[in-house]
């Protein structure tokens, strides 16, 4: 089997690049106690029993994590250094579930601090990757699998009488996270004969969404929170994920995806020059206004074919870019983020050569099996008034248990906690303007934004696809977690978040990302590839 050096998810950006980055190990202070990688003991948090704890000492060298189908192959990690590998699997009584923590800890040079590690899709924790670059980098590292399955394995979803286990999704919404949470600190004080300094969470997408439902519902469990792209607002957007599909189904229309491309480029083109700067980006999407009908009637080449745009074709983009509407028009959640790309609105040439949706799985289980209860639902089948109906149904029955959208963060601020969030404004899985929401809401309930700018600060990423993904066209942040721990351990609040990407020439490009709501201009000269050439602007839409 092929072996890559980093993760990747063939054809799924959910999951491609969405592994945390480790910090530099900084200046906490490092362990003196004598290490022990043997005997240890686990007092069961409340609620659940310990079925077993193993400790096994690992070698320094490079740590091969296995595939997980259907999404990643063999992940290897070079010169991670010997630790102590922990797994303790805990169960609630009467669930009959079993969630393995697993802890890793560096027989040298641990820096006094703990991260915590998120998941992605369905899935609630890391595979091993995360953890190496955390122990590389001198953190006590831990992750959990909440007892449930892989990034697309929900076979766990649905009892045997047909109804939904919300046992089992508490688990992954919010219970699991904070049993690891409780659990690694206590195995961190017994091998290092000393408690954690300092904890962290670090997690994108599933990830994001479980670092905020730390924040709301177990505020002492973390200083610092880095969630990126966080996938809150579950109950709604998983629903409105599967928009494109609908409309393109209902309109009975499938552009290709050179067609999709197009529009997207031509959207790219008209709106680039909004922030002053050259750059290929559109610096803040939701000023831009482009109509995809001005592409009717061009001609673009699909897999050496001449293909015109039609106005069925244009009338599905402006749909989608719109976003979710009730057959009466109005507002359930907002669109794909015009400029990023169109994989959701995925089509594909059935056995009789027709176009039809390819949906992206991941809302699509979420409607088939959590909502339908029916794993081979027909999505096809959905209309605009059945889509509605869906999205209303998601919120009534899932919104308590994993929506992940309380605004009153009082407790988390009261406890001290830091909470950092970058999120992509080209990711097309996880609309930006969830997020941006979600923190205007927290600004009402916990008196406006510069309160609020005391514990939570949110960045936005021009052109940055899902979780840094492989789509991306704009700079990514390349020290989240280095900032969120100078914030925690030295007060210094980031002001801006430094951020590159190399371009297709080979050039690096660099920006300083603006803290929200500013938005980043370009001075009107100097090198558009060079962050010196912008500052940030105030602006509140």
């Amino acid at each position: 089997m092929k072996r890559l050096l980093i993760i990747f998810a063939v054809g799924v950006p959910l999951v491609a690049a969405c592994l945390p980055a480790a910090a530099s190990a900084g200046t906490a202070r490092s362990a003196t106690a004598p290490f022990t990688c043997s005997s240890i003991s686990v007092n069961a948090p409340a609620g659940t029993a310990v079925e077993s704890v193993t400790a096994v000492s690992r070698e320094a060298g490079t740590v091969t994590v296995p595939p997980v189908p259907p999404l990643t192959d063999v992940v290897e990690i070079p010169d991670v250094p010997a630790y102590c590998d922990v797994t303790v699997t805990l169960t609630h009584p009467g669930v009959g579930d079993h969630a393995k923590v697993r802890i890793w800890l560096p027989g040298t040079g641990w820096t006094g601090r703990f991260q915590a590690l998120g998941g992605s899709a369905f899935a609630a924790g890391d595979y091993g990757a995360g953890l190496a670059g955390a122990v590389k980098s001198g953190y006590a590292a831990a992750t959990t699998d909440a007892g449930v399955g892989t990034y697309l394995d929900t076979g766990w979803a649905l009892r045997s009488d047909g109804e939904v286990d919300t046992a089992l999704l508490k688990n992954f919404a919010d219970r699991s996270q904070h049993e690891m949470a409780a659990v690694g600190k206590q195995v961190v004080n017994e091998v290092y004969g000393r408690p954690v300094s300092y904890s962290y969470w670090n997690g994108c997408s599933t990830g994001g969404r479980q670092g905020y439902m730390e924040a709301q519902r177990h505020p002492g469990d973390f200083d610092g929170i880095l969630a990126t792209a966080p996938a809150i607002n579950w109950d709604e957007f998983e629903v409105a994920t599967l928009w494109p599909q609908v409309v393109m189904n209902e309109e009975d229309t499938f552009p290709s995806p050179c067609e999709f491309n197009a529009f997207n480029e031509a959207a790219v083109k008209a709106c680039d020059p909004l922030d002053g700067a050259p750059d290929g980006l559109i610096g803040d999407p939701a000023t831009c206004a482009f109509d995809p009908r001005r592409l009717i009637g061009k001609r673009v080449e699909c897999d050496g074919k001449q293909e015109t745009i039609t106005a069925a074709d244009a009338a599905v983009v402006r749909k989608i870019w719109v976003g979710p509407r009730t057959p009466s028009g109005r507002k359930l959640w907002s669109g794909i983020p015009i400029g990023a790309g169109f994989d959701l609105a995925g089509t594909r040439v059935d056995t009789d050569g027709n176009r039809v949706g390819a949906p992206f799985p991941v809302p699509a289980t979420w409607v088939s099996t959590f909502l339908k209860r029916q794993p081979s639902y027909d999505l096809s089948t959905i209309t605009y008034a059945g889509f509605a109906e869906l999205f209303e149904q998601s919120q009534a029955e899932y919104d308590t248990i994993i929506g992940t959208d309380g605004p009153d963060l009082s407790a988390f601020h009261r406890s001290g906690g830091k909470l950092l969030t970058w999120h992509g404004q080209a990711d097309q899985l996880i609309p930006t303007q969830g997020t941006v929401d979600y923190r205007r809401r927290v600004e009402l309930a916990m008196g406006g934004a510069r309160r609020v700018d005391d514990f939570y600060r949110l960045f936005l990423a021009p052109g940055v696809a899902h979780c840094a993904g492989p789509t991306s066209t704009g700079p990514v942040p390349t020290d989240a977690l280095g900032a969120l721990t100078a914030w925690v351990e030295q007060g210094r609040a980031p002001q801006t978040l430094s951020a590159a990407i190399t371009d297709s020439s080979g050039k690096t490009v660099t920006r300083e990302l603006c803290r929200y709501p500013s938005v980043s201009r370009y001075i009107g000269h100097g090198d558009p590839a060079d962050d010196g050439s912008y500052y940030c602007a105030p602006v509140r839409h």
